[in-house]
């Protein structure tokens, strides 16, 4: 079951509890809803103390075993509990009248008691609770009383120091403290109850003087409609009280999940813009039983749902809730129509935006904010992020938005998030791709999810219309070109299915035409995620290999070094770690010895050129941007007698950085941090490079898990020494990695300046599809690396490029 408190956060919760005396758990039925102590005394017009109980469940409670406890509100050493025993039971919704001692005055009879007790309780200060048994307390404090587990509900009225967080305030002769409207259980009496006139109330429902109402009256709204319960911000200004018989239509149920249904007000919305009319009733790990039309009543209690904690934003809801049934079958309101989206995203004060008031016409997510729980209908929405197992999917409403080249939505910076992004979640949902579209009126309600943030909950889906998308293949590199590709395998391991295996063969040997080297991201050792100290990794590799071989593709060889165990991060257990599969027929590796997890490698002079001290060897493996991430494993490779570096990365991920959609605006990207240190030690790697050997070849490749706008890749390419190739393509095709319904790119592909002559592909395979073998796309470079003087390079490239036609 999920956690739903009637708060913001735990964190917020925590903090209250630390600050008042220790209290009993609120109760969820029957408790303490009036008390009086001046009966009889000078001045009153009832003539006898008294204290009434009520149930606020939808089921009767029997109060047999049950009594009524008093002691005054400073008690000393030898003061002792007074008791009242308990019988009979109160109705679902009725009151419960205990009568105490009376006095000489007063003119007013109580109603008709439904138990007669003797205490004579303080006309100004004490403290009454309502205990489960009848022995009498002993507890003589708050903290005392609120660890004995026989206290179902107390109240301290006046100076009492027994009391729930602070007292209630004194009493009078003329006075009572009564609970507040819906029965508010908070743990703090004196936010809980209200100092006024007493109106003693017994099960028949009798009052002072022989009133005596309908019996079976019928239900009517209370004071409190949904807007109010939303109010004009993202919290709702009723958070943690409870509500009585709010009205509303139910417009949708969901019966796995997080069940519960959703209700909208048809006859009291107000005229503000900001104040939703729609809200969740949360049923927990019960279905709900009312039914679209359903014409109800709904009590329970006010809540903000916070789907992943941390950043987050909420979901309204009102848990806890008795459902009154009016009439069935009535109209369900219209759908609000929404479409192009404010060009404003979210307000970004430098901080938390919960509180900040909403602004619809200004804002695309205020605009949803002000939305939430009520049906909204879009109409015509392009799918930019494929469906998932989960079932959900995300559509642009905008369809104009940054449209890439495949029918997704290009991220292209840190203030272009493309508002007109949506999740549809729908049960069932059919298999979708990029580029799909979702003919006609999708319907549904807006609710708040942990991944992606505001989510259209379909209850209507339009017509799945397939853009038949393909999976692209490469072109394939000659003769004389030099094929490096980088491919994130996603938690390989021997135990994966075969199917896997196969599934990412047949993208290196079809769609990547078989490579002469690989850059590998997430190969984990040989029992992935058990943690029992195993590193190595020649199982997941050699089960690799074959599958490549086995789809037609060459017998790669493999280099790699085992990391230290759990210090790289990843799947605990996993061990994950970078390597090279290359193609010993038209390249080879150079293999000098002793690099090992903590030797870093070193670059060196050679005859001249640059060389590395260890191949392959860990690129300062030591140093603290490292720290619980994988370090960068340098190879040097031989081609056509060039030396070609190639670096193999995969930099630490942006877990723990806030939601694009969350509470705190601008969101902190507090990982940034480690990948721009992790992107100057790889430079400084290059830089080494390049003070030997101007004219070296070096390509970095691999997951950096960062945009090409980013620090990270600014420190890397910055001085332009290196050059990003995803910044290459058109704009709308910088892309291998779809997040959100944002096509952005995470994995690159970078090569020295001094590689002039190259063909870069993204190799869309995976990203855009519901069925992945993994959830990147590969790249690949086919370049002719440099023999280490430009003028010499023209005249090698002009013979090779004689020999390449040749072979045509």
């Amino acid at each position: 079951m999920r956690p739903t408190l009637p708060g913001v956060g735990t964190a917020v919760a925590a903090l209250v509890f630390a600050a008042v005396p220790a209290v009993a758990a609120p109760s969820s039925d029957a408790l303490i809803s009036e008390v009086y102590g001046g009966g009889g005394n000078s001045g009153a017009t009832l003539k006898q103390d008294f204290v009434e109980l009520a149930n606020k469940s939808a089921s009767a409670i029997s109060l047999d075993g049950y009594s009524v406890q008093y002691i005054s509100a400073t008690p000393g050493a030898t003061t002792q509990w007074s008791v009242t025993p308990l019988a009979g039971s109160i109705a679902p919704g009725k009151t419960f009248l205990v009568a105490e001692a009376k006095g000489t005055g007063g003119t007013v009879d109580l109603p008709a008691p439904d138990v007669v007790g003797t205490i004579a309780m303080g006309g100004t200060n004490g403290t009454i609770a309502l205990v489960n048994g009848t022995e009498a307390l002993t507890c003589k404090t708050a903290a005392d009383c609120a660890a004995d587990s026989r206290v179902k509900d107390l109240v301290g009225f006046g100076t009492a120091v027994v009391r729930e967080g602070t007292a209630t305030g004194a009493l009078s002769n003329t006075t009572s403290a009564s609970r507040k409207t819906g029965l508010a259980d908070t743990d703090d009496n004196g936010a809980d109850f209200t100092v006024g006139n007493p109106t003693p109330t017994n099960s028949k429902g009798e009052t002072p003087g022989g009133g005596n109402p309908d019996p079976d009256p019928d239900p009517v709204p209370g004071d409190k409609r949904i807007h109010d319960i939303q109010g004009v911000t993202r919290i709702s200004p009723l958070l943690g009280q409870k509500v009585t018989n709010v009205p509303g239509v139910v417009t949708g149920t969901r019966a796995t999940g997080d069940r519960g249904f959703w209700i909208q007000d048809v006859t009291g919305q107000d005229s503000d813009p900001r104040t939703s009319e729609g809200v969740f009733v949360y049923t927990a790990g019960t279905a709900p039983t009312v039914a679209v039309g359903d014409n109800v009543l709904v009590s329970g209690t006010i809540a903000e749902y916070r789907p992943g904690g941390g950043s987050k934003q909420t979901l309204t809801e009102i848990t806890v809730p008795t459902t009154i049934t009016l009439s069935k079958g009535n109209p369900v309101p219209a759908p609000v129509l929404v479409k192009n989206l404010p060009q404003g995203y979210l307000p970004a004060p430098g901080g938390d935006i919960e509180q900040l008031p909403l602004e619809p016409q200004t804002y695309a997510l205020d605009l949803l904010e002000s939305l939430e729980g009520t049906l909204v209908q879009v109409d015509d929405v392009r799918v930019v992020g494929p469906s998932t197992e989960f079932g959900e999917v995300w559509v642009t409403i905008n369809p104009n938005q940054h449209p890439t080249v495949r029918g997704g939505t290009i991220y292209t910076g840190y203030d272009q998030p493309n508002n007109g992004r949506l999740k549809i979640k729908a049960t069932p949902l059919p298999v979708s791709n990029v580029g799909d579209v979702y003919a006609g009126a999708t319907v549904g309600a807006i609710e708040y999810t942990d991944f992606g943030g505001y989510t259209l909950a379909a209850l209507k889906l339009g017509q799945h219309v397939s853009s038949n998308l393909q999976r692209e293949i490469t072109a394939q590199q000659k003769e004389s070109e030099l094929s490096v590709a980088t491919y994130n395998v996603e938690n390989l391991d021997p135990a994966d299915a075969q199917a896997k295996f196969d599934r990412l063969a047949d993208g290196v040997v079809t769609n990547l035409r078989s490579p002469d080297v690989v850059v590998l991201e997430e190969i984990q050792d040989n029992n992935g995620t058990v943690n029992d100290g195993t590193v190595a990794a020649d199982q997941t590799l050699q089960k690799f290999t074959d599958a490549i071989v086995a789809k037609g593709g060459p017998r790669y060889q493999w280099r790699q070094i085992d990391p230290e165990n759990g210090k790289d991060g990843g799947q605990p257990g996993g061990n994950i770690r970078v390597g090279f599969f290359f193609n010993p027929q038209r390249v080879s590796f150079v293999d000098r010895p002793g690099g090992d997890f903590k030797t870093p490698v070193e670059v060196v002079k050679k005859h001249g050129r640059a060389a590395l001290s260890v191949s392959p060897g860990r690129i300062d493996p030591l140093n603290d941007a490292w720290q619980d991430s994988r370090k960068p494993l340098a190879g040097e490779f031989k081609f056509r007698g060039r030396t070609v570096f190639v670096v193999a990365n995969h930099f630490a991920s942006k877990g723990g950085d806030d939601a694009m959609h969350g509470r705190t605006q601008p969101p902190n990207r507090s990982s940034e941090v480690q990948r721009v240190k992790q992107a100057a030690a790889l430079k400084a790697f290059t830089e080494q490079i390049r003070a030997i050997d101007k004219g070296a070849n070096v390509v970095l490749a691999g997951d950096l898990n960062d945009y090409q706008f980013s620090p990270a890749l600014k420190t890397l390419t910055g001085d332009g020494n290196l050059k990003a190739l995803i910044e290459t393509l058109p704009v709308n095709e910088r892309y291998s990695y779809v997040f959100e319904g944002n096509s952005q790119t995470l994995d690159h592909l970078v090569l020295s300046k001094n590689i002039t002559r190259f063909g870069y592909d993204v190799v869309r395979i995976n990203a855009e599809f519901s069925d992945q073998a993994s959830d990147h796309d590969p790249q690949i470079v086919r370049a002719r690396p440099s023999t280490g003087d430009a003028n010499i390079d023209k005249i090698v490239f002009a013979l090779e490029d004689i020999l390449d036609c040749l072979k045509k």
